[in-house]
């Protein structure tokens, strides 16, 4: 095929959640080769798995296909090619339900391709076996001792198997935990034709990757300069303008909101970076120490000299397990001493539970005082005198008939506390499960990826 001097790839989905106008709005505004979501991080494994327990249709990002059946059209006519993560962990699920939307469309001819491999929940006992201890990597201890309570188990894979799925003519490629940068990564190494061992250019993508990663968190949005931030209602999601040489450019659609400069760029660099030299994924360990910018024009930051260093041999594995309970619920106190008043609030309904039997002790409670610069304690001056506040409580507990017993005694303060209490809606707060999270490594000759591509008609 023809290498492009340059590629568009752009991001539209920085969690599952994120606004559809994002994808919407990218493939209608301007020019674009691939358009890239994200929808995973680690709570949304277990979620989805949780999902699929239920009911053996779901797991997968549903969000995704609504927002297909929104732009294939467009997609077809100027060919642009779809990357996304949604695939959770019932990719033929989500392959099922990407097919119906094309047929819906009325399309022919569409090649979707499903990448499978890194849901490894149903061989962690086989593993365990040979030898793989899978242990925490912050506390070090093995995962045999959380077996049962384990929800979810997911490899981050890297961009190999996508590349693999583009050269097989997708249009669209649906994955399960293949890690962020990597969807951006793979079309590049694809269009240029890169060795997945050119460490350079593979860790520059893995920047492009990480950078637009969150959406529009680089176009403006989470900035703390947010006065600048022209038409944030219309905010433009993030487009790379990738070059064969490893560098590119980081920029939006003409006539969107939003704005890109080197302190956006910058702010979304250091986001869950890490040891700046060492940012490491499944492709590279990239040098962010090493990147240049360069502001080349309005809403245009160009990013070179990248280095990158060889990949490790593991994988990191995303592992959930269920680790208790939690409930919370939260109530507005308004008028005189309200501070006070919601202070004697909290102190009453842990007081009503003891007398009833039922005890948490202080690293078992939450209590905040929104309004009394709980968010940023220590750093900001509180108000003194509030006219209204809003507690907040919560309890977690390895026992669910004490967790729902807390949920009871938090209406009742309207009646029987202190004036001036309101805002209770919504229900008892219930209990659920606390999501504990595992992180392991896991040797990446233990794992094998698979793609599969389906012309649907």
């Amino acid at each position: 095929m023809t290498k492009k001097e340059s590629v568009l790839i752009a991001n539209g989905q920085g969690f599952w959640g994120d606004s559809i106008l994002g994808p919407i709005r990218l493939v209608n505004e301007g020019p674009l080769h691939y358009l890239t979501l994200d929808y995973l991080a680690e709570v949304t494994m277990s979620i989805m798995q949780k999902l699929k327990s239920r009911h053996p249709e779901a797991g997968y990002a549903t969000d995704f296909v609504q927002m297909l059946r929104r732009v294939l059209p467009v997609c077809r006519e100027k060919n642009i090619k779809v990357i996304a993560n949604a695939a959770g962990v019932n990719p033929q699920a989500c392959l099922k339900a990407v097919a119906q939307a094309v047929r819906d469309q009325g399309l022919k001819g569409v090649r979707v391709a499903v990448v499978e491999g890194d849901d490894i929940l149903s061989r962690l006992p086989d593993l365990l076996k040979e030898g793989e201890p899978l242990a925490n990597m912050d506390s070090g201890e093995g995962l045999a001792s959380k077996l049962d309570a384990v929800q979810s188990a997911n490899v981050y894979i890297g961009a190999e198997p996508v590349v693999e799925a583009l050269s097989q003519g997708a249009d669209i490629v649906i994955t399960g935990r293949v890690t962020d940068p990597s969807l951006v990564v793979a079309p590049m190494v694809h269009e240029f034709g890169w060795s997945l061992d050119d460490r350079d250019r593979i860790a520059a993508a893995t920047v492009a990757g990480h950078i637009v990663e969150c959406g529009a968190q680089c176009t403006g949005g989470n900035f703390v300069n947010w006065r600048d931030v022209p038409d944030m209602a219309r905010i433009g999601y993030p487009v790379i303008e990738a070059s064969p040489d490893g560098s590119f450019v980081v920029t939006k659609h003409e006539g969107t909101g939003g704005l890109v400069n080197i302190e956006t760029v910058t702010s979304q660099l250091v986001y869950e970076m890490g040891d700046p030299a060492h940012y490491i994924t499944p492709d590279v360990v990239a040098d962010f120490t090493s990147i240049q910018l360069e502001e080349v024009g309005k809403d245009r930051v160009r990013v070179s000299g990248i280095r990158g260093l060889p990949a490790t041999d593991t994988y990191k594995v995303s592992i959930s397990y269920q680790n208790g309970y939690k409930a919370s619920g939260q109530l507005t106190v308004a008028g005189p001493d309200a501070v006070e008043k919601a202070k004697l609030c909290a102190d009453v309904v842990f007081q009503r539970l003891a007398l009833d039997g039922v005890e948490f002790s202080e690293d078992q409670r939450l209590v905040e005082i929104v309004g009394t610069n709980v968010c940023h304690a220590g750093i900001a001056a509180s108000p003194r005198d509030p006219a209204e506040v809003v507690l907040r409580l919560g309890v977690r507990d390895p026992d669910r008939t004490k967790v729902n017993r807390f949920g009871m005694e938090i209406a009742p303060l309207v009646t029987s506390g202190p004036p001036g209490v309101t805002g209770f809606a919504g229900g008892r707060p219930k209990a659920t499960d606390v999501i504990g999270y595992w992180p392991a490594l896991l040797p990446k000759t233990k794992v094998s990826t698979s793609v599969h591509v389906e012309e649907v008609e």
